[in-house]
């Protein structure tokens, strides 16, 4: 049972504001230097300065928020690295914070690393019962607001978020995988330990429980290029997750990663005609700034594809293996950074 102590301790963080808006654990001193320890390095090391208020996080402000979200000292490297990752102009986690949009910070992990901490890229993935998804995705998001000062209705302004707010954290499954990961593709080698982040929404499911693989992705861009997705007026990067069941499928029909991209690109598009009620976030005046040059604004008949390059879409594996389902990632704009552990 929790001692009086503790729960008043509890108490105490809830009441200066350091929470989630669930428990934490007390950041004992012995723990944080546990933790500092396991890193390797100087406590009063910068690792970033955090948007939207800059707060600087050092190594032990940064052990402190890994220990109240339920770390182990092991997880560390992988919440620091996260957090290196984001503060790339290219992800502009300024904006990321601050938006009203619905996205948050997802971290895909590759390498071995995903073994030896037992992060979870099977079942449920995306769910409750795994404590390293849980407790790394946690300890990134308290850091960005405990840190970086995104308070919600204050300088985060998202109109909804959604439950990966919380904590958004996975592992590619490489062993499903019948193409190369997103960390080789990247330019890693397979030994290497990586977390990419991502701007991301929630995933929106993709059910398909055929045998045709072309109708399969015929399916899978139809549920990408909805009226409604922001990707579809500022673009941007955007993740597809392939069931090992879908991915297995498409690898024995022949598609390469690279055919998918493809694919993907050339169908999963909306005519002008029909964006124009969508309208864009920055009024008629500036319709198209986001598009493909290839794309005439004022032509109705015109498709604009959900992204500008097929590079842009970005496939990984991943999910129960007993599962006819997918996963769509609608992003925010922003682009996807991958950086070694």
């Amino acid at each position: 049972m929790l001692s009086l102590d503790v729960i008043e301790s509890i108490e105490l963080l809830y009441q200066t504001g350091w929470t989630d808006g669930l428990p934490v654990v007390p950041p004992a001193r012995e723990r944080v230097k546990q933790f500092i320890e396991a890193l390797g390095l100087p406590a009063d090391e910068v690792i970033a300065e955090v948007p939207p208020l800059d707060g600087r996080a050092t190594v032990e402000r940064i052990a402190v928020n890994a220990v109240m979200a339920g770390c182990l000292p092991e997880y560390m490297p992988v919440v620091i690295a996260a957090i290196r990752a984001m503060m790339e102009e290219r992800f502009n986690l300024r904006g990321v914070q601050c938006s009203t949009g619905i996205h948050t910070p997802l971290l895909i992990v590759n390498g071995p690393i995903v073994k030896q901490l037992n992060i979870n890229s099977g079942y449920n993935c995306f769910g409750q019962g795994w404590r390293a998804n849980a407790t790394i995705g946690r300890a990134v998001k308290l850091v960005l607001v405990n840190l970086g000062g995104a308070i919600p209705g204050e300088t985060n302004k998202s109109t909804f978020g959604h439950p990966g707010s919380y904590t958004y954290c996975i592992a590619e499954d490489e062993e499903a995988n019948p193409w190369e990961s997103l960390h080789i593709e990247a330019g890693f080698a397979p030994e290497d330990s990586t977390v990419t982040v991502f701007a991301a929404e929630a995933p929106h499911n993709v059910m398909y429980h055929g045998g045709n693989s072309r109708d399969f992705l015929t399916v899978l861009a139809d549920s990408m290029c909805t009226l409604g997705n922001v990707q579809m007026y500022v673009m941007g990067d955007t993740f597809v997750v392939l069931g090992p069941e879908h991915a297995r499928m498409l690898a024995q029909a022949g598609w390469r990663k690279r055919d998918i991209k493809l694919f993907l690109f050339e169908h999963a598009r909306k005519p002008v005609g029909l964006l124009r009620r969508g309208g864009p976030p920055q009024g008629d005046a500036r319709r198209g700034h986001f598009w493909p040059r290839f794309v005439d604004p004022q032509d109705d008949a015109q498709r604009v594809p959900v992204v500008r390059r097929p590079e842009n879409i970005h496939v990984i594996v991943a999910g129960g293996a007993g599962g006819p389902h997918s996963a769509y990632l609608p992003g925010w704009g922003s682009a996807k950074i991958t950086r070694r552990i």
